[in-house]
């Protein structure tokens, strides 16, 4: 049975979260891909701690101060990195430094935070090139939603003319109750904060940068694309009044906050935006927090994907989907020293 050691850069509620179920999943490894999978090493900013046999769920609360860092991951010669710090578009980091070292030793990586991605895709592509390493990004690209999957294997053979997507449950739980129960959107906020399941710090998300984000990362990763943040046209939900509800009701229409790319000109247009749609159309159906993403293809017509999962569990489950396609992969691979 080979071996194969995985860490973990951010160690927050998804990265706890994934660590905890990939403990729980050893077995499953063992009698699917014939895989002793060893989590060895962990680390968020400040603290870590690697053992070569394997952490234990019980080992959490023994991390060391000061263990942290790309080279400390390095130094426990991993076969996949799962990356979950906090995610800075602007810089890419702290996740760029984690995957720059890591991809550059050949080890696979499985991201779920987007500021890399969307700061240094295309490098990381080259670098994983470069080296045979593999990256896959399923948590990423709105997290249990098939997204990243279906652009990748579902639709080969075809070519994408448009995508449509509502990849933010924040947003989309906000639109939703200021439309069902009429409340201001100040007040939906709240009781989304309040609720667990949006941030504190909710800007990313409401002005629309969350959503350009697994924009990007969906056109770049999976439609070969090489859009940077400066090609998209970016507006978010702060400004939707009752004045606005009211005026979509009467219309019979129903908003989404939704990233669209569209390849049928010359150029790609990549946009989010509020965006209406009449009761008849599957868009006006995505409850509460779920996302969905459409795509038209010029042969498969009109492929739709609907749905989601509370967090951290979709986001971790995400993630671990993408860790068994990589032991699916090499499942006769021999483990490296």
């Amino acid at each position: 049975m080979r071996q194969v050691r995985v860490t973990i850069s951010g160690f927050g509620n998804v990265g706890r979260q994934i660590a905890a179920m990939l403990l729980e999943r050893r077995g499953r490894y063992r009698q699917l891909y014939d895989a002793d999978v060893r989590l060895v090493a962990l680390c968020n900013s400040r603290a870590g701690i690697r053992n070569d046999d394997g952490i234990a769920a019980t080992d959490f609360a023994a991390m060391v101060p000061g263990a942290t860092g790309a080279s400390f991951l390095a130094d426990a010669k991993p076969d996949v990195l799962i990356e979950t710090g906090p995610s800075d578009f602007a810089t890419g980091g702290p996740g760029l430094s984690y995957l720059e070292t890591l991809l550059a030793e050949g080890c696979d990586a499985v991201v779920v935070s987007k500021g890399a991605l969307v700061h240094s895709g295309a490098r990381l592509r080259e670098l994983a090139a470069s080296t045979g390493a593999r990256i896959r990004i399923s948590g990423a690209t709105a997290a249990a939603l098939p997204t990243i999957d279906v652009l990748e294997t579902g639709l080969l053979g075809c070519r994408v003319l448009s995508l449509e997507g509502v990849l933010n449950a924040t947003t989309n739980y906000l639109l939703n109750a200021m439309m069902a129960r009429r409340v201001e959107f100040a007040d939906a906020l709240g009781e989304a904060q309040a609720g667990g399941f949006a941030e504190r710090e909710p800007s990313r998300d409401i002005e629309g940068w969350d959503t350009a984000c697994k924009l990007l990362i969906l056109a770049n990763f999976g439609l070969g694309l090489d859009l940077r943040m400066d090609d998209v046209t970016v507006s978010g939900i702060g400004h939707v009044t009752l004045h606005d509800v009211e005026d979509w009701r009467n219309k019979g229409v129903v908003p989404r906050l939704v990233g669209r790319l569209d390849l049928q000109g010359g150029k790609p247009m990549a946009s989010v935006a509020v965006r209406t749609y009449p009761l008849d159309d599957p868009f006006a159906h995505i409850a509460g927090k779920t996302k969905a993403m459409r795509v038209q293809t010029d042969c498969m017509g009109e492929i739709l994907t609907m749905g989601g999962g509370p967090e951290p569990m979709a986001t971790a489950s995400a993630a671990l989907k993408d860790l068994e396609l990589l032991l699916a992969g090499s499942k006769n691979a021999a483990s490296r020293d």
